[in-house]
């Protein structure tokens, strides 16, 4: 279907150079506006360098610009020979571009978007009244209309029923944001509670009033009406004098059919579903009662700050004067309501099945609750501090290994000043993992690539955007990765450590990369 074509027009928005494309077109959507159609290249540069978003723009970076705006159809070329004074002038083949009608609309929609700044609309109770008086219109004098007075009708129509579902629709669901949530629960919602309310109720009252003319009129419309309505539509459109191809008599048809259609769904309804007039009015409604609660829980908010001693005060005389306790109940019941109950969950421990036994015969679960009482409870007994010296000498032997494997290995490598991953041989899986912690901590190092560890050795990594591969062979696996070339240089600290790390003993023999690679 032609409907569902890629649409390439729609390429300059996030093209590459989108803001060159977007300012070239932006020219162009004004000076349509302003009745200007056919621009020329300097035309369009002179305009791109007055704005002043692209210092470095130049003629021929425009000229390229507009022949990819051409290429993606956003643009039409004719050549533009009419006041050459050279045959070179001529040869040279000055171009002037126009519009097209795709690149219009995309325009005028990019500049709709810009000024959404939320969900918009408004409940216009006018549109009921003249979509009644419409559709009064047409069944009165479908007959006697000429075509151009019957697609004037017809636009009008449709333009009213539109705007309404849009707009109303728009408006409701402003009313369900979370802006419009936490504005609803300020105190100055208060003063624009009144105001919104009679917005709404108003719009309520309209919709309800010109409802049932609207249904009325749209059932009186048989299918013999409509269709004879709406081929006057169809010629009032075909006699516009057009020089493009005029559109098709049966797709305009068919247009206008379902049109007619959405109008009755929405006011009527489909079937046994409600219409969308009835959901509209229940929303709207729903509206007005959330308004109305919020204030209430506003109003409810500031008097819960009032002093309640006399009210009190009453109460607990109240209570004094009761003599018996079952009206001292009642009374606390009338006043208080009941009060929240819990629900405490144990084992079934039933002594009996007879179904009919009450919950008061049955046996007790003893449940031992913890207080919640701020007072301090029974004291617990005292337990000893806990000795974690073997512990802690475990993990610092732990840690000294570790950290003499670490330098053994960093000081094999030292020797080569440098070393690629292909050269390493069969490593263990520390030595893979220390391996990619120093790479990630070169690449993450900025430009320099390099960082120093904490013995005082600079690893540098020199070719990290290499694209050669190789295998790295561990104990726990092969890993495919990039071959990458580290570097290694002792400073003074290093030098220091060296000597230290030299006089840890360290349990059984290791051999060091080096050796490795020997054998």
């Amino acid at each position: 279907m032609q409907s569902l074509r890629g649409v390439p027009e729609l390429k300059y928005v996030n093209a590459e150079n989108v803001v060159r494309y977007r300012a070239i077109m932006r020219f162009f959507y004004q000076e349509y506006k302003r009745l200007r159609y056919w621009m020329k290249t300097e035309d369009v540069f002179e305009a791109i360098k007055a704005w002043h978003v692209l210092p470095e723009y130049t003629i021929e970076m425009c000229q390229s610009d507009l022949d990819q705006l051409v290429e993606w159809q956003n643009l039409t070329a004719r050549h533009d020979g009419g006041r050459s004074s050279t045959l070179e002038e001529y040869l040279k083949k000055k171009m002037q571009y126009l519009l097209r009608p795709y690149s219009i609309e995309i325009e005028r929609l990019l500049e709709t978007l810009e000024k959404v700044t939320g969900y918009g609309g408004s409940l216009e109770a006018s549109l009921f009244d003249t979509i009644a008086d419409k559709l009064f219109d047409i069944r009165s004098k479908v007959g006697e209309m000429e075509p151009e007075s019957a697609l004037e009708l017809w636009n009008v129509l449709y333009r009213s029923f539109v705007s309404l579902h849009e707009n109303a629709a728009d408006y409701i669901a402003s009313l369900h944001t979370a802006r419009a949530e936490e504005m609803m629960v300020t105190e100055a919602f208060l003063i624009f509670k009144e105001k919104l309310t009679d917005y709404l109720q108003n719009f309520v009252q309209a919709l309800q009033r010109s409802a049932y003319k609207i249904e009325g009129n749209l059932l009186r419309i048989n299918d013999t009406v409509r269709d004879l309505f709406l081929e006057q539509v169809v010629e009032g459109e075909l006699r516009k004098p057009r020089l493009e191809d005029g559109p098709n008599r049966e797709e305009m048809l068919a247009e206008l059919r379902q049109g007619w259609t959405n109008i009755r769904r929405w006011f009527v309804g489909e079937g046994a579903s409600p219409s969308e007039l009835t959901l509209l009015e229940r929303a709207t409604k729903d509206a007005i009662a959330r308004i109305v609660r919020s204030a209430i829980r506003i109003q409810e908010r500031k008097r819960s700050g009032l002093s309640r001693k006399k009210e009190l005060e009453h109460l607990a005389r109240w209570f004094a004067s009761v003599e018996t306790v079952e009206e001292a109940h009642r009374l606390s019941a009338f006043t208080f309501g009941l009060f929240p109950t819990r629900h405490l969950q144990g084992e079934d421990l039933r002594d009996s099945d007879r179904a009919d036994m009450s919950s008061w015969q049955e046996r007790p679960m003893v449940r031992i609750l913890r207080s919640r009482s701020r007072k301090r409870g029974e004291r617990l007994p005292v337990e000893a501090v806990r000795d974690n010296e073997q512990r802690k000498q475990r993990e610092r032997e732990a840690f000294k290994l570790r950290q003499a494997e670490e330098w053994r290995m960093i000081a094999a490598l030292v020797e080569q000043d440098s070393v690629k991953i292909s050269e390493f041989g069969p490593v263990t899986t520390e030595e893979r993992r220390r391996l990619l912690q120093w790479i990630g901590r070169c690449m993450t190092a900025g430009s320099s690539y390099s960082f120093v560890t904490p013995e005082g050795v600079r690893i540098r990594l020199s070719n990290p955007s290499t694209e050669e591969r190789t295998v790295l062979n561990a104990e726990d696996g092969d890993l495919e990765m990039a071959n990458y070339e580290l570097h290694f240089m002792l400073t003074e600290a290093a030098r220091e450590f060296a000597a230290a790390a030299m006089d840890t003993s360290i349990d059984g023999p290791k051999k060091d990369l080096g050796e490795e690679r020997r054998e």
